[in-house]
């Protein structure tokens, strides 16, 4: 039965079977996949893996294609159905073993619609079959600009936030005279720094300085080394602690992920300070709240350590994104699926309010988020919390501790 399978399913590869659908589960099967949809995307095969929830995608080429249909036909699932531009083709598996195979030439009405290049796959802001030196060093291409199968998931998360940037970035008034100062706080082995300064420089075409700031040295001195093979020239990376971090020069954009704790507070207030046009902020290990946490009415929070624990993550982002409000910016909480791959997916974005260029003096005010102030303080109040962010923008000013 193996070797009359393996003519078959070579027949149909032979043919350029442009959708191939694996279905009906063997008995015996502890597959976990209902059904898999394999679709041509003019360069590999997309395999679309259906569970009774959810679906997950891969990439193959066509050897890794018809090997994956190989192993998973006769075992896993007992009927395969493919189409060609001519030909639709199904193939049987009984439960005693044997093989039944049927062709017809198809009308062109009777084929399933096949998928134009208008659709047939999203165009990302890193475009497929491009060489990216960061992506090519992370894993996620090969040598020929290839996505590798496993690392899709991977592609589309870093394109996912730089979708975010790019979106904020249309009502930007970029003035390509004057350098866009951009820091990432906490940026670690710099991977997505990297691509940023890519997207900015390769992609939009804008004049950049960027600033990665880490605490390990080593890793530090990694990256600029990284940085001069790239050929970035306006990319440094530096050794520093994001509390102590001064700078002459503001910063124009403020990127922050995975800043543990309260590092993300004092680099959202650097953003405040210097009056950041755009900040993105994917948090970390927000413990500050949990260990302050004392309810006094809704006592079922704090019974369960995970309830307890996700429920003040989300207060201190929604406490952030109120504070932001209060010192000028738009903010948005999008759910974002990270780079890491974490539960942690929790994007702060927000944009300020003014159109020209902030002076540190001028945001030296008191902003008038009367509402969100209250909202803020009502929840301090009633959970007994001191969050960090809150002390730095009253201690230094930037928001008024009296309600008016």
């Amino acid at each position: 039965m193996e070797t009359e399978i393996t003519a078959k399913i070579n027949g149909i590869f032979d043919d350029a079977a442009y959708r191939i659908v694996l279905s009906k589960a063997g008995k015996n099967s502890e597959n976990k996949y209902n059904r898999i949809v394999l679709v041509w995307k003019e360069q590999y095969y997309q395999a679309e893996c259906y569970t009774e929830k959810q679906v997950f995608h891969f990439n193959y080429t066509i050897e890794e294609a018809s090997r994956f249909c190989k192993e998973k036909f006769g075992v896993d699932f007992l009927q395969l159905n493919a189409w060609s531009d001519r030909w639709e083709y199904q193939v049987l598996v009984t439960k005693k073993g044997k093989v039944f195979f049927k062709r017809k030439q198809l009308k062109s009405e009777e084929a399933p619609k096949k998928q134009t290049g208008h659709n047939r796959r999203k165009q990302y802001l890193l475009p497929e079959g491009e060489i990216i030196p960061p992506l090519l060093d992370m894993g996620v291409i090969t040598e020929q600009g290839k996505i590798i199968s496993h690392m899709y998931d991977k592609y589309k998360q870093i394109n996912r936030f730089l979708e975010m940037i790019d979106d904020a970035l249309r009502s930007y008034p970029y003035n390509s005279d004057q350098p866009l100062k951009i820091v990432d706080f906490g940026c670690g082995k710099s991977y997505l720094t990297f691509v940023l300064y890519y997207y900015f420089h390769e992609i939009k075409h804008m004049n950049v300085n960027m600033t990665g700031l880490d605490l390990k040295e080593e890793v530090i001195a990694k990256c600029n080394d990284t940085a001069k093979k790239y050929g970035y020239q306006n990319l440094v990376f530096q050794v520093g602690d994001v509390g102590c971090y001064t700078d002459p020069v503001p910063a124009d954009i403020v990127i922050t992920l995975h800043a543990c704790d309260t590092a993300t507070d004092y680099a959202l207030f650097h953003a405040v300070k210097w009056g950041a046009k755009m900040i993105f902020s994917v948090p970390c290990c927000q413990h500050e709240l949990n260990r302050q946490f004392m309810p006094q009415e809704l006592e079922i929070i704090g019974r369960y350590g995970i309830v307890k624990e996700r429920t003040m993550a989300l207060f201190t982002d929604a406490i952030r994104a109120n504070l932001l409000e209060c010192c000028g910016y738009k903010t948005q909480l999008m759910e974002f699926v990270d780079i890491e791959n974490t539960p942690k997916n929790l994007l702060i974005r927000a944009i300020n309010r003014k159109t020209e260029p902030a002076r540190i003096d001028v945001m030296r005010k008191y902003h008038t988020g009367k509402s969100h102030y209250r909202e803020v303080r009502e929840l301090m109040e009633k959970f007994h919390l001191d969050p960090t962010l809150y002390k730095l923008l009253v201690d230094a000013g930037y928001i008024k501790e009296e309600s008016e």
